[in-house]
């Protein structure tokens, strides 16, 4: 029957209105059936979560001056924690199992302050620095080696069920409070500026900064395998009044125009054929 949609689970119509996947009798008995998993791509992903915990782990250290121990890494990074349950979240959330994955994702943001929901896709190398007020939406596509700091938000724009949230290349790095909105893609080598806004596409080996962000930089030094620097970056501002304060200087000296006081008191009264 047309307008209708039917549930994953039991084959129950609901209606096609519905932002479930699963009927309201599933989703609160929490029924769900594994016989129609594919158990060579349930045993590929379980081996991802261990590849992505060394991965995630030896980003820390590598990144991470601070870090000395395993120990502490495992254990007080709230970045690891975070990143370590959104895996375990999003292989459940790729097994269609209701209600456990959202609920992992909330877990990490209570014990961790970082939001991840378990439908983004991360790759290996992540690293959240700190991570205080991350936010990382459903649609989000993330590449390798990709850095990210504190207050970083990788959001939507539109209330459509669609590609809704940012594709990192790898080898980013995005700056603390820095904000990514939209379903636009960050290429590869790309650093943000802390408290960018990017709203559109940014190409490969490329510097944003500003708010919206502009590309200050491309094609130009490239970031290395791991880049901190995501404080030194120039004022685009800044270099703008320079600019136009260097060509008005040059107007000045081409129109034989000074600065000073007095010779414009002078040319003000002599051009009435006065004096002081």
């Amino acid at each position: 029957m047309e307008g209708f949609l039917k549930c994953l689970n039991c084959g129950k119509k609901i209606s096609n209105k519905s932002s479930h996947s699963y009927c309201v009798d599933c989703l609160m008995s929490l029924d769900f059936k594994t016989f129609d998993l594919d158990l060579t791509n349930v045993d590929s992903d379980l081996q991802r979560i261990l590849d992505f915990f060394i991965s995630d782990v030896r980003a820390a250290f590598t990144k991470d001056p601070a870090a000395r121990s395993l120990m502490e890494v495992i254990t007080s990074y709230p970045g690891v924690k975070a990143i370590v349950l959104h895996r375990v979240a999003h292989f459940l959330n790729k097994l269609n199992m209701p209600f456990i994955p959202r609920y992992l994702s909330e877990v990490a943001r209570e014990l961790t302050g970082i939001e991840i929901h378990p439908g983004a896709d991360i790759g290996s190398d992540f690293f959240i620095d700190h991570g205080g007020g991350v936010v990382i939406g459903e649609t989000s596509i993330i590449g390798n080696n990709v850095t990210i700091y504190a207050g970083v938000v990788l959001g939507g724009t539109e209330l459509k069920h669609e590609k809704r949230h940012p594709t990192l290349g790898d080898n980013v790095v995005i700056g603390t409070g820095a904000k990514i909105l939209g379903p636009v893609t960050v290429g590869n080598n790309v650093r943000i500026g802390a408290n960018s806004v990017v709203i559109h596409s940014v190409p490969d080996n490329s510097v944003v900064v500003g708010v919206p962000g502009r590309i200050i930089s491309r094609e130009g030094e490239k970031i290395k395998r791991v880049d901190l620097r995501h404080g030194d970056l120039p004022d685009p501002l800044s270099i703008a009044i320079s600019k136009l304060e260097e060509r008005l200087k040059n107007l000045e000296s081409q129109l034989n125009i000074t600065n000073k006081a007095e010779d414009d008191i002078e040319v003000y009264y002599g051009s009435y054929g006065g004096g002081i």
